[in-house]
């Protein structure tokens, strides 16, 4: 594999493709905030202003800023998200709602703590290209919310009874971990390094079973952590379980950590091993640990975001350890991931396939797609693959 050449690929894609169909598509310059909902062609067919899609564009059209002295559009699209989000989107005690209306008017409460994630992180992004104080101000608002809300993330709007067992929560982990690495990058903050450290912990030994090679999505608070009696404890994210151990990777690299960088990688593989379809290729959606049926219908699906994730571990994993089976992995998810999302006559990649590779849905972007996976996968990865071609 020609290293450059695949650089210069995945720089190609961002810098050419996928940045300028954002920039031309997803600005409301009418009442700010941003479109996600756009076809295949750009155009929008809902105007809803969903709290984790919006802010993840403030992020990414801040790093960018940050990370290549960017045209100052780029920042200007961001800074007129971030406004629209902080004037709008707060709810009586900090935390940001769920969605919007194009105008601005909450519709979805603000049940989920990941809209204080990514707004933590839209931020972060803004205060370091910036300096801004007052970017930073909000970063660490939002940080404090998603911790403070992390023992009871739904709050009043939590629809369980007793009846249904406590769980740990793996993606609330392993964002924090990623949060807390965004802030120490960003801020220059060391506030949160020690729940960085608790949640790395916590991912790496109570979520990972390492007797059956696997990674839970949900584990038992006390006692036997694994609920392989139910459909919720025997849950299985592979796409989750990549983006997580690549931000262990990080986290590892950070402070020099082998024995962490060891066990990410070797998790990664036990995920790859689980996770891959092995008749039509690809990374399944949703598994069960015991290969029981599922109860998401849509488990077998192919979507654009585990891959993406999958693609950044194994180039981590690769510079890091110089273990050739991840470069290998890599070229294999690369062929596979290029050849079946991106879309052959518009830009920017399509999102959602079956189980064969078929594409089932032509939008570009909606309530779980936006300007975030895709482009920050191509930006991560050509970062990476510069790091292995100086080695």
């Amino acid at each position: 594999m020609d290293l450059k050449l695949v650089r210069q690929r995945y720089e190609s894609e961002l810098y050419d493709k996928i940045i300028p169909f954002w920039e031309e598509h997803c600005v409301d310059r009418e009442f700010g905030g941003y479109f996600t909902s756009l076809d295949r062609d750009g155009s929008v067919y809902d105007t809803e202003k969903y709290m984790w899609m919006q802010w993840r564009i403030v992020y990414m059209f801040a790093k960018f800023a940050a990370a290549n002295n960017g045209p100052a559009r780029w920042i200007d699209i961001a800074r007129k998200g971030y406004d629209f989000l902080t004037a709008h989107g707060k709810s009586g005690d900090g935390s940001y709602y769920f969605a919007l209306n194009r105008q601005g008017v909450p519709s979805v409460a603000p049940y989920n703590i990941f809209s204080d994630c990514f707004a933590a992180m839209g931020a972060a992004a803004m205060y370091k290209a910036t300096g801004e104080a007052k970017y930073r101000a909000e970063a660490d608002s939002a940080m404090r919310n998603y911790i403070r809300r992390m023992d009871d993330p739904k709050g009043r709007w939590e629809k369980t009874l007793s009846g249904r067992p406590a769980r740990l929560s793996h993606g609330h982990f392993m964002m924090l971990a990623n949060l807390a690495f965004e802030m120490r990058d960003c801020l220059g903050s060391c506030e949160y390094d020690s729940a960085a450290e608790e949640a790395v912990r916590t991912v790496t030994e109570r979520f990972w079973n390492p007797e059956m090679r696997i990674l839970f999505e949900n584990v038992n608070p006390e006692g036997e952590p694994f609920d392989l009696d139910s459909c919720e404890g025997r849950m299985i994210n592979p796409g989750h379980g990549l983006e997580s151990m690549w931000f262990m990777l990080q986290h590892a690299e950070r402070n020099a950590d082998p024995v962490l960088i060891a066990k990410a990688a070797d998790i990664i593989k036990g995920i790859l091993a689980f996770g891959t379809d092995q008749e039509y290729g690809g990374i399944y959606y949703f598994m069960d640990a015991l290969r029981k049926p599922h109860l998401e219908l849509q488990w077998d699906m192919k979507l654009w975001w585990p891959h993406c994730e999958a693609l950044i571990a194994c180039l981590f994993a690769a510079r890091l350890t110089k273990d050739p089976f991840f470069l290998e992995k890599f070229a294999e998810l690369d062929n596979w991931t290029w050849t079946h999302f991106k879309d052959p006559e518009y830009p920017e990649w399509f999102a959602y396939l079956n189980r064969r590779g078929e594409v089932t849905h032509t939008l570009k972007g909606g309530k779980w797609k936006t300007f975030f996976h895709l482009p920050r996968m191509l930006f991560t990865c050509a970062a990476q693959l510069k790091k292995m071609e100086n080695d």
